[in-house]
């Protein structure tokens, strides 16, 4: 990761030298990533942004049905019995209440703390807090995605996952975002072992300097939940911006 102020060169030129994604405005790519609401008060930002822990799961004790059985009569002399005619009775079905709603279990191969995308590049998650001027900090490793915003289990607003295309000659798994589509999945769990499972909704390649424009549309902490998943690309410009665009991939609760 390169520090404030470090020359960056195009990717051919430095083995494949990856860049520090921008969020929300055309700052230099190694700068803190600034996030919506940056007006808001920090304790504010910060409570958005801290994990919101699921309230406990409960089964619901569902009463058992037992079939009676009738003994066999005692051996001895056969006795001739009348028949009996009884009237057919309907008994009313019994209501069952629905199992109360677990959390998917873990994906097969997939460790805690971890972002899986449809073609295998999973990325270490490193929840982020924002900092006092309302900025949001970028993944110091490759293999590492930033987290920031609503928690997994949140009714509402955008949970952002932030990680490098490439860096040093080492390609990073949010690399894969260049070729998702919709209706990928995507697979996140958590430092617990919750696993949370979406599908990807909508792709976007926005320029660097229209993305201000849209930060509240994409990473807003308002209307449905969502996960939003952003990297750098497209053409390489060098300067404080690296590569031209960004790379918008917005994926749904299953």
């Amino acid at each position: 990761m390169a520090r404030r102020g470090s020359r960056l060169a195009p990717p051919v030129t430095a083995g494949g030298a990856g860049l520090l994604i921008v969020l929300a405005a055309g700052l230099a790519v190694a700068a803190p990533i600034p996030v919506p609401g940056a007006a808001l008060p920090a304790e504010t930002g910060l409570a958005v942004a801290r994990v919101r822990q699921a309230a406990t799961e409960s089964r619901a004790a569902l009463e058992s049905l037992r079939v009676q059985i009738r003994p066999p009569a005692p051996s001895g002399t056969p006795t001739m019995q009348a028949p009996t005619t009884q009237a057919p009775t309907t008994q009313a079905p019994v209501a069952q209440e629905p199992a109360a709603e677990q959390p998917a279990r873990q994906p097969a191969g997939q460790r805690p703390g971890t972002l899986r995308l449809a073609r295998g590049g999973t990325a270490a998650l490193v929840r982020r807090e924002l900092t006092a001027d309302a900025t949001l900090p970028v993944p110091s490793g490759v293999r590492e995605a930033t987290w920031w915003g609503a928690g997994l289990d949140a009714a509402e607003g955008a949970t952002v996952f932030a990680g490098h295309v490439n860096w040093k000659g080492q390609t990073g798994p949010f690399a894969e975002l260049w070729s998702a589509a919709v209706g990928d999945p995507v697979s996140v769990v958590d430092a617990q072992g919750r696993a949370f499972r979406y599908r990807v909704t909508r792709v976007e390649t926005v320029d660097k300097h229209s993305l201000p424009t849209q930060a509240e549309e994409f990473f807003g902490q308002s209307g449905p939940h969502r996960v939003v998943l952003v990297t750098c690309g497209g053409r390489w410009v060098g300067g404080t911006d690296g590569y031209a665009a960004n790379r918008v991939v917005i994926a749904q609760p299953e």
